[in-house]
């Protein structure tokens, strides 16, 4: 598999002649020196290793930077270009190093490409018969250590395609073509899709992946023996001053079920997880390695949170078809509810075990589809988008009031216990 990767971005890079492409073409890597923690840093780091791509507004502020390689992953963003702040977390350690990491290859990135069920009797990251744990749990190559094609590209806009086979813990095949859109959107659209007037003098950025998963098989895919679901994660840097905010549905336990699924890796420190009536609050600092989920019943089609050192309120919004009812379950066990899964997941980094190192650290905001029972030739579509707002906190107070239903204050003192 190392050989294998190598030649894989070797291929890639000789395409793009080791540089990085923008909305006019090449970026050399050579290119002047940014400062430490600057977008324009990140892309000329990334590019010296791997193809990068570009993406751009049209007064050049609002930036991405985008890795055909790493499955068309969108790594990091800006408000600001090249000298503006980077937020996507990115492990430069590992990309530097050149190698390939068991299990899972942490490269970072705000967007990346996923499909579930992580664990149970429908599990695509376990073979058929093996146990439950991190010996034997493996990120499948094509989510993982395999490009995507880059399919079309404009200034603001990147489509890339991806066919592949994959087995789950049952023994179920599963043919499918990944489609994949990475764009940006305009001020005017962000506020229309937040319900936003306006956004005061914040820096903004923001974009969508449109994210299509198709059954290119000749079987239908069935509950019976296994339904895939798509998957985005997103990772950022985290803070002691970040905190994660998930607006949740109000109602009785009795009705909609509990509001959290805390019991991911042991239950959650109540210094680090808030549960209120209609919204919950979550560690983003990156030093206790914690997840959380949010089901269908409770969640709504937004999260996010807000670095208050940073002053940088993020959301992500996501579509959730009408009836949808089931939700793949990645819990590592067997499962009695196999389609009563998450919408909705955080996960706080910190050390597995006491010493141990982090994989990041980072926090994530993650969104996933309903399972996708899909005849063939059929398809299912997942809409993930990304907005960073930085800027006073007057400001964005009134942005996450009307988003999150919280202001920034709020947020700033939901966990001062932690």
């Amino acid at each position: 598999m190392p050989e294998r990767r190598s030649a894989i971005l070797r291929s890639v890079q000789a395409v793009v002649a080791g540089g990085a492409f923008t909305m006019s073409g090449f970026v050399s890597t050579s290119a002047g020196a940014q400062a430490p923690g600057t977008f324009g840093d990140d892309v000329k780091f990334l590019s010296t290793h791997v193809a990068t791509i570009v993406l751009s507004d049209a007064g050049g502020k609002a930036q991405v930077a985008v890795v055909p390689a790493y499955q068309g992953r969108v790594m990091t963003s800006t408000t600001g270009g090249a000298e503006g702040p980077s937020f996507g977390w990115i492990n430069r350690d590992l990309i530097a190093s050149g190698k390939t990491l068991p299990h899972m290859n942490p490269y970072g990135g705000e967007d990346r490409f996923w499909l579930g069920p992580e664990g149970g009797q429908f599990a695509l990251f376990f073979k058929k018969g093996d146990p439950f744990d991190f010996d034997h749990w493996q990120t499948p190559a094509m989510m993982d250590t395999e490009p995507f094609e880059l399919v079309s590209k404009t200034s603001d806009t990147a489509v890339f395609r991806k066919d592949a086979t994959l087995v789950n813990y049952s023994g179920t095949e599963f043919s499918v073509r990944i489609e994949r859109q990475v764009k940006l959107i305009d001020s005017k659209r962000a506020k229309e899709l937040l319900n936003l007037k306006d956004i005061g003098g914040a820096n903004l950025v923001a974009y969508e992946t449109v994210n299509t998963l198709t059954n290119t098989g000749k079987a239908a895919w069935t509950k019976d023996t296994g339904l895939p679901s798509i998957w985005i994660l997103g990772m950022f840097k985290p803070s002691p001053q970040t905190t994660i905010i998930i607006p949740i549905q109000e109602g009785p336990d009795s009705t909609l079920g509990p509001k959290v699924n805390d019991a991911y890796f042991g239950k959650v420190p109540a210094d680090r997880l808030r549960v209120e009536e209609d919204r919950l609050f979550f560690s983003g600092d990156g030093q206790y390695r914690s997840k959380i989920g949010i089901s269908r019943r409770r969640a709504k089609p937004i999260a996010g949170s807000y670095d208050a050192g940073g002053k940088v309120l993020t959301l992500v919004q996501f579509n959730q078809p009408k009836g949808a009812a089931d939700y793949v379950n990645s819990m590592w066990e067997i499962q009695k509810e196999p389609y009563g899964g998450d919408a909705v997941n955080s996960y706080n980094d910190g050390p597995p075990s006491p010493g141990a190192k982090p994989l990041g650290p980072f926090y994530e905001l993650e969104t996933s589809s309903p399972a996708a029972a899909l005849k063939p030739g059929e398809s299912i579509t997942h809409i993930h988008r990304t907005f960073h707002f930085q800027g006073d906190e007057a400001g964005l107070s009134q942005i996450s009031a009307k988003t999150l239903a919280v202001s920034v204050a709020d947020a700033k003192g939901a966990l001062n216990g932690r």
